[in-house]
């Protein structure tokens, strides 16, 4: 796992279709990711590759091995937001209703107000300088 919608397969990393998980370092990012990898703990993951991200990285739904979509999964655990510019509003009804509130920050990015990541960012490094 490399974080919350981000997963490595036989050293290709892969960008989970149609959702947005908190970076590592934004509130519920290391949550995020630990669910990740409890869902995928001893599965074997099918992932179809729809698409290359603007990073190089491949993008696909990825599924467990009772058919479940993992992307779907995590949005369901609220810890992932549907996005809809890449899903098509697929996992939108999913969210929990305080999925947005809660993973403000990935809220942000998809509403395209990353001076609100830019200032969280800088409050963080604000902190860690002290």
């Amino acid at each position: 796992m490399v974080d919350g919608d981000t997963i490595r397969i036989k050293r290709t990393q892969i960008r989970l279709f149609g959702i947005d998980a908190p970076e590592m370092n934004h509130p519920f990012g290391k949550r995020a990711k630990w669910a990740m990898f409890e869902l995928c703990k001893n599965q074997m993951i099918t992932a179809e590759i729809t698409e290359l991200d603007d990073h190089g990285r491949a993008v696909a739904q990825c599924f467990l091995d009772d058919g479940r979509d993992l992307s779907a999964e995590l949005v369901k655990l609220g810890l992932a937001l549907d996005w809809p510019k890449f899903s098509g509003g697929l996992y939108r009804a999913l969210e929990t209703s305080d999925a947005r509130r809660k993973l403000w920050l990935a809220d942000a990015r998809q509403k395209g107000r990353m001076h609100v990541w830019d200032r969280f960012d800088a409050r963080q490094a604000d902190g860690v300088d002290r």
